[in-house]
């Protein structure tokens, strides 16, 4: 596993340094999409962002910097669907599932890669952290519905939206009626759960 650095060498401070490291981390989302894991290096991440490989090490000391900091931008939007979720909705648990669909699927190919990619990288307890914030706002949403859930039935609950969201991003199972199916799982196994 790769040691990560928690933040990029350099932190931008200008408008014009912030904009140069977005365009290097979106370029690297890009090469992820159309080009795979095989052509993602700084030399191309660079190019693609139309910055010199010079510039790109003034932020990333290397290719594993700028893929964790990829995850981490993906991981604050998908946050960002579930806090917009409003307090009193109607259908919590379905604005929850839309939200991890929208996000899988907004750019499908990138998701995919980083599910893969992650696995090279130290990110355990930023994982561990996401899974949790995750887990207090389905406590804070999915209460009126479902009652008080325990810390382990909403992580569990994340799992299997979590394992059936990939397999239909991965093909193995079928991307039509995904919404429903997970609302099915999760739905059943939370109001079974103690």
């Amino acid at each position: 596993m790769a040691e990560v650095p928690e933040n990029p060498r350099k932190t931008p401070r200008q408008a014009r340094s912030r904009a140069t490291c977005e365009a290097v981390v979106e370029a690297a989302a890009r090469i992820l999409e159309t080009e795979g894991a095989e052509a993602f290096n700084t030399n191309s991440i660079a190019r693609r962002a139309g910055v010199s490989i010079g510039t790109l090490y003034q932020y990333y000391p290397d290719k594993q910097s700028i893929l964790a900091e990829l995850i981490r931008r993906e991981r604050a939007l998908l946050l960002a669907d579930f806090h917009a979720i409003p307090e009193h909705s109607a259908t919590p648990l379905a604005d929850m599932v839309a939200a991890s669909i929208r996000h899988q699927f907004a750019r499908p190919a990138l998701a995919l890669a980083l599910e893969r990619l992650e696995r090279g990288l130290d990110l355990d307890a930023e994982t561990m952290a996401l899974t949790r914030e995750i887990a207090a706002i389905a406590e804070r949403l999915l209460e009126g519905a479902f009652g008080k859930l325990d810390l382990t039935s909403r992580l569990d609950a994340i799992a299997i939206a979590r394992a059936l969201i990939n397999g239909a991003a991965e093909g193995g199972l079928p991307v039509e009626g995904l919404a429903e199916r997970v609302l099915r799982a999760v739905g059943a196994y939370l109001s079974a759960a103690p």
